[in-house]
């Protein structure tokens, strides 16, 4: 068992051990989106008070949009071979770097949170365990996959991807020829603000894989080309994201109040009493990939954050099993004791992460593809003393103020409304600002940085 355990944390993977072809990327990323929580995700574009019509539109724009950027993310592993957030370094300093990866781990608390509510959920009505003890079980099976690592969560994401497509495929002409579409779809009236808030909600689904989607691409060969990686993440993540978008947003569309805070007893409702512990089984086995992969970039966001101040550039095999197991039993205490107000308190979370990782994103594509062009030194990503320092100014100021130029355009519903948000009718636009105006920022600061040196 030990010699099966994924030896590599946040090291760089050496060359000799680099395996594999970016089409893993397509079933692996497939299966994290075609899962109950994306239709969850899909039923906010409704919920937010868009037509279901516009709202399928909205998933189509948002995730087309969204995974944009993702998946440029997810080209950055081959060429450096180390976690996401710790080449984030490059542009933060290694000890500023800490700042965003506080509100990275909260991401990955939240989504590991709510997957293992839903999957929990699952569990519960297949083994008629009281609901907390399945969230449990559930949530300490996403650890134990993570801990054995990388080729297990690849090798999962095949069977989770074929068996989505079936179960999803099944649903969906369940929902459809079960009901009178044209009366769902007709007369569809679009509401630009509101639609221009589904666009969000569904973006920033895409958005929030950025700090960690080349956790899962570092293994493969340096010689992997940018176009490969980003096409088969791309194609994986945006189809697998609008079908079960999609689905979502017709469910609610149709039914309502008996959809909201009942989801999984509502989809597996579609398939009749006979096929109910199968549809189950796939729901619990359909997140279980996101899960783990909540679970396993959150241990190296933590590890990341903490070995930045204490110069260690590994962990030991029983340091990384105790950082895995930290954030699955956090995240279980959360998905417990959240268990209320599901649907509602989701919307929420995501528009607050929306605000502090668009930012993040910006800074960090912008210097990997046009500043350092994907020239870095790694040794020094480990060294507070080596040339990225320990605090950077020009990311640091450029993260804030990109947080900040958001704020007037914010709007979150029943929390805070920006000044300029209603001279738009309510629409949000502030997650573009978060795309556009930092990568600017940093650009001219980091010039600035280079003038002041010469």
């Amino acid at each position: 068992m030990a010699a099966a355990l994924e030896r590599r944390s946040i090291d760089p993977v050496p060359e000799s051990e680099r395996h594999g072809h970016p089409r893993s990327l397509f079933t692996l990323w497939f299966a994290a989106n075609t899962q109950i929580t994306s239709a969850v995700t899909g039923a906010l574009t409704v919920l937010v008070g868009v037509h279901p019509l516009w709202a399928i539109v909205a998933v189509v724009v948002g995730n087309a949009l969204g995974g944009i950027p993702m998946a440029l993310h997810a080209a950055q592993g081959p060429k450096l071979g180390i976690p996401q957030m710790i080449q984030s370094r490059a542009q933060f300093g290694v000890y500023g770097a800490a700042l965003p990866l506080v509100l990275v781990v909260v991401m990955y608390l939240g989504y590991f949170a709510s997957g293992s509510l839903l999957g929990g959920q699952a569990v519960a009505q297949i083994t008629h365990l009281p609901t907390d003890a399945a969230i449990a079980v559930y949530a300490l099976a996403s650890a134990l996959i993570a801990i054995v690592g990388y080729r297990l969560i690849h090798r999962f994401g095949w069977i989770a991807s074929a068996l989505s497509v079936v179960v999803f495929l099944y649903l969906t002409i369940r929902l459809v020829s079960g009901h009178d579409l044209g009366a769902v779809l007709g007369a569809p009236h679009l509401d630009f603000p509101k639609f221009l808030l589904a666009v969000s909600l569904t973006a920033s689904w895409q958005l929030t894989f950025g700090p960690y989607v080349a956790d899962t691409s570092r293994y493969l060969p340096s010689a992997t080309s940018v176009r490969a990686t980003f096409w088969w993440t791309y194609g994986g993540t945006v189809l697998g994201a609008i079908w079960a978008m999609s689905f979502g947003a017709m469910a609610y569309a149709i039914a309502g109040k008996a959809f909201k805070g009942h989801e999984v007893a509502y989809v597996v409702g579609l398939g009749g009493e006979a096929l109910l512990i199968p549809l189950l089984l796939a729901i619990a086995l359909g997140k279980f990939t996101v899960n783990v992969l909540n679970i396993y970039g959150g241990y190296m966001t933590v590890a990341t954050a903490l070995t930045g101040f204490g110069r260690r550039a590994a962990l030991s095999q029983a340091t990384r099993i105790g950082y895995i197991a930290g954030v699955g039993v956090i995240g279980a205490v959360i998905a417990i004791l959240g268990r209320g107000q599901f649907l509602s308190n989701f919307v929420l979370f995501l528009d607050f992460l929306l605000y502090f990782l668009t930012p993040w994103s910006s800074i960090n594509l912008v210097d990997f593809y046009l500043l350092r062009k994907e020239k870095y030194d790694l040794d020094a990503l480990y060294d507070p003393d080596g040339r990225y320092g320990r605090w950077a100014w020009p990311a640091l100021a450029a993260y804030v103020l990109g947080i900040a130029v958001q704020i007037p355009f914010a709007n979150v519903e029943g929390i805070f409304v920006g000044p300029i948000a209603p001279l738009l009718g309510g629409a949000d636009i502030s997650w573009l600002l978060g795309l556009i105006v930092p990568g600017v920022l940093y650009v001219a600061f980091m010039r600035r940085s280079a003038a002041l040196r010469a």
